[in-house]
């Protein structure tokens, strides 16, 4: 079936690639690209800057829970890292800093939010398409915006007629002052065990409504000394030498999720800790969770079990009846004063988690809301049957509990590159995975995540309403980096369009 798209005029600039976000994929993504020869190419970024997650979250005592010598590039390494978990500011400035070197921002177009893309088979191109009314054709079409971006705002009975201030933990207000204030802070994910000790010695009063306790468990702060720094700017040997012990040592923390044997014993470590830095029993007890360690994500911090034995911190358990104008009711009846909310209730997660909100057409109008509309799925992570020459970064289960997720992005990217090679050796207008590839993959990979600590029984976003864990890899990232080194040529399809710009309609072809 062709596509009804106009093709595009021997005028219109057709790009080697569009690529969709700013962020750590994105930006990977377009050096890699450039290094490999295909320049032209354009990233559309919904912000006003580069950074993805690292530019809009910036609020107090935000910082990373992985290395920071893992959590940066392979091949732009960093040996002044201040400790060995960088906060936002530090991580921020990595990226400005290889933006900069790498010449990437003359090629983001800022402002720029994508409402629809589409395949023409005509043609093999993409045409896409920004709410500012700007168009974009392209060879390859680049999605790297992340699976999490778009904050969730809890449906709370009275919200709107709270009249302090209310702000989502992603959006956060630097110009509000929190200081001597009532805060009430709602949720206890990743987000809120960073900001909540960090504002709760400034706050007159922190209430933090907790629906779900987290699994905690401590941080290495310690800070690189100078020599140190100055030997891994000497001796970049050195740099990569301890960025290696770390990646080998995340790599081990997989067996906590394979072996319910190892989830039970650091499940008694953290309870020690829990006693050691909670005074109060009955505090004890609503803090410690009573699922699998490793069933959701685990956090890490030294100050959240601490936080709770100050006199201006409160532990509330009950739900939350209503939102008046002047405070938090929760269902037993008890009003909380607030001048302001923190919503730390992350980001909307729905079965098609890895779908952005804009349509996705491929092949035969095939749009990609409607074949993930019961959840998501791709072949590893990257390529999805009928939508040819399109590429996601952190796509389904490419998700991690264990090591760097820009580890995988890396991997991904160099099988993007070996795909695009191979298409052209095959002198193919495009490449397209089969869906029987897509299927074997999926289903051997839901096969193995049985018996793991994700599927024990918790409710977790991990998790699909049909119990299909559409998020994390199960495996070693080593497996993921060798799955990812070359292009099965068999679970491809290598199509030639019908028509190109004039030239003679050829035959489709396949492998």
């Amino acid at each position: 079936m062709t596509s009804q798209a106009q093709f595009p005029s021997s005028k219109t600039q057709i790009l080697d690639a569009v690529i969709v976000g700013a962020g750590f994929g994105g930006l990977c993504a377009a050096i890699k690209l450039r290094e490999a020869g295909h320049g032209n190419i354009v990233i559309l970024e919904k912000g006003e800057d580069v950074g993805g997650t690292w530019n809009f979250n910036s609020y107090p005592g935000a910082a990373c829970d992985v290395q920071s010598h893992m959590y940066s590039f392979s091949f732009e390494g960093n040996p002044n890292w201040s400790k060995r978990f960088a906060p936002q500011p530090e991580i921020k400035q990595y990226i400005d800093d290889v933006t900069a070197k790498r010449g990437i921002r003359p090629f983001v177009r800022f402002g720029q939010v994508v409402n629809e893309a589409r395949f023409d088979e005509a043609t093999a191109l993409w045409t896409v398409r920004t709410e500012k009314g700007d168009t974009f054709t392209t060879r390859y079409f680049i999605i790297a915006s992340g699976p999490l971006h778009v904050p969730a705002f809890p449906t709370l009975k009275g919200l709107e007629k709270f009249k302090g201030k209310v702000m989502h933990s992603s959006q956060w207000d630097h110009s509000y002052d929190l200081a001597g204030k009532n805060v009430v802070s709602i949720g206890t994910g990743a987000s809120a065990i960073q900001y909540c000790p960090a504002i709760a010695p400034q706050v007159r009063q922190l209430t933090v409504m907790q629906r779900t306790p987290a699994w905690v468990i401590p941080r290495d702060e310690r800070r690189y000394l100078g020599i140190e720094k100055a030997l891994f700017a000497k001796f970049p040997l050195l740099r990569k030498l301890h960025r290696a012990r770390y990646y080998w040592t995340n790599e081990i923390r997989l067996a906590m999720n394979i072996h319910p044997l190892v989830a039970r014993t650091l499940e008694a470590l953290v309870k020690g800790v829990i006693r050691l830095q909670v005074k109060d029993p009955d505090l004890r007890r609503k803090l410690t969770p009573d699922y699998t360690i490793g069933c959701k994500r685990i956090l890490i911090s030294n100050e959240w079990y601490r936080m709770f034995n100050r006199p201006n911190v409160e532990l509330v358990t009950e739900g939350i009846r209503e939102i008046t104008e002047r405070g938090v009711v929760t269902a037993d009846g008890v009003e909380r004063p607030a001048d302001c909310i923190v919503l730390g209730t992350g980001f909307v997660v729905d079965p098609r988690i890895y779908m952005k909100n804009f349509p996705v057409i491929g092949q035969g109008g095939r749009d990609l809301r409607q074949d993930w509309k019961a959840g998501s799925n791709a072949y590893l992570g990257t390529t999805i049957s009928g939508f040819p020459n399109l590429f996601q970064l952190v796509g389904p289960n490419t998700g991690l509990g264990h090591n760097s997720i820009i580890f995988m992005i890396e991997a991904q990217v160099h099988y993007v590159l070996e795909c695009m090679k191979l298409q052209q050796q095959k002198q193919a207008d495009y490449i397209e995975v089969k869906a029987t590839a897509q299927q074997a993959f999926n289903a051997q990979l839901q096969r193995d995540l049985q018996g793991t600590v994700w599927t024990s029984g918790c409710k977790s976003w991990y998790v699909q309403e049909d119990g299909t864990n559409a998020t994390l890899w199960p495996y070693t990232t080593v497996k993921f980096w060798l799955d990812t080194r070359k292009v099965k040529t068999g679970d491809y399809v290598f199509g030639i369009c019908s028509a190109k710009l004039g030239a003679p309609q050829k035959e489709k072809a396949t492998a």
